[in-house]
């Protein structure tokens, strides 16, 4: 094994990219801007010339470098190819062929943001020492990545883990984002959880802390569902009841030792955890209750730290 290794995360307005030794150390991160013009032409050059000035600046030679893993925000093939990813304005785009002709031959790996997220968090973060994990992204939508025995599970289009378009309610009547309905985003992400509760709110069934909250957030809901407000409290629990079955779906397919919840939600802490695990387990076959519980615990870095791992595979 060489000393050292990089990842990349690839976003939509910046890059992030750390030196690592291989170990699983984080020497150094930092980013640089994601340049989208011209269909994304110039975003792994830039990533390559950052990464070749950071290797000149620590006098890091060529043979020392393991590989580079990046993330990308959009479906990877096992192979590293990007099909489309409208976020980059990429089409057809082979990932590690290019980067590795720009890195004079550096052994390159790609994949899906999420599921190299979970890779990270399965090596170094809230997963550490499992093999086989879910990691479940509480943000502005639903994100997933599926490790199964230190594997990520890309599926045959690179597009296994996006749990957060699994139907849960086939009679809702309001798309998703992804022009479906009845989405686990449309009541498990930040924006669902808001919705959740602005619907309860307009029935007028009582007061509640939220009202006095200005604008109702997700973070709102928490804070008063830790003061043990009622309608906090419905609206909690129904959130962790449809985010719990939709879990123990999951564990049907996936049998995993431990569900990692990361996102912004997540900042809800050890409530939030305690109740959509109540609510799993409610809903969870025999064979699969077991699973554990964690919160994400490496943050953005989650990519960077999965990136590596990735090429140490």
């Amino acid at each position: 094994m060489k000393k050292y290794g990089f990842g990349v995360d690839i976003g939509g307005t910046t890059c992030k990219i750390g030196l690592f030794e291989t170990t699983g150390k984080l020497l150094e991160k930092w980013e640089i801007p994601t340049d989208t013009q011209e269909e994304g032409k110039n975003i792994l050059p830039d990533v390559a010339a950052s990464l070749s000035q950071k290797m000149k600046e620590k006098g890091i030679p060529q043979g020392e470098v393991e590989g580079i893993g990046i993330g990308i925000p959009g479906p990877v093939e096992a192979n590293g190819v990007v099909p489309v990813c409208v976020n980059l304005g990429w089409k057809d785009m082979d990932v590690p062929k290019e980067m590795q002709s720009l890195m004079e031959g550096l052994p390159v790996k790609a994949g899906n943001d999420a599921n190299v997220a979970a890779l990270g968090e399965m090596w170094q973060g809230g997963g550490k020492g499992c093999k086989s994990l879910v990691m479940v992204t509480l943000g502005t939508g639903v994100g997933g990545g599926i490790i199964v025995h230190g594997q990520i599970v890309a599926g045959a289009n690179g597009a296994g883990g996006e749990i957060g378009h699994i139907t849960v309610n086939p009679h809702e009547s309001i798309p998703c984002n992804c022009g479906r309905k009845g989405c686990l985003e449309q009541y498990a992400s930040a924006t669902g959880i808001t919705r959740l509760a602005k619907e309860w709110l307009a029935q007028g069934q009582g007061e509640s802390l939220l009202d006095q909250a200005g604008e109702v957030s997700a973070k709102s809901v928490f804070d008063a569902y830790k003061q043990q407000d009622k309608a906090a409290q419905e609206i909690v629990g129904k959130f962790a009841r449809i985010l719990g079955n939709a879990l123990s779906n999951i564990a049907c397919v996936t049998d995993p030792e431990v569900f990692v919840i990361g996102g912004g939600v997540s900042k809800a802490g050890a409530p939030l955890l305690e109740a959509v695990e109540v609510a799993y387990q409610e809903a969870a076959f025999s064979s699969c209750a077991g699973a554990k519980f964690a919160l994400a615990s490496l943050g953005n870095d989650a990519g960077i730290y999965g990136g590596v791992k990735m090429v140490l595979e």
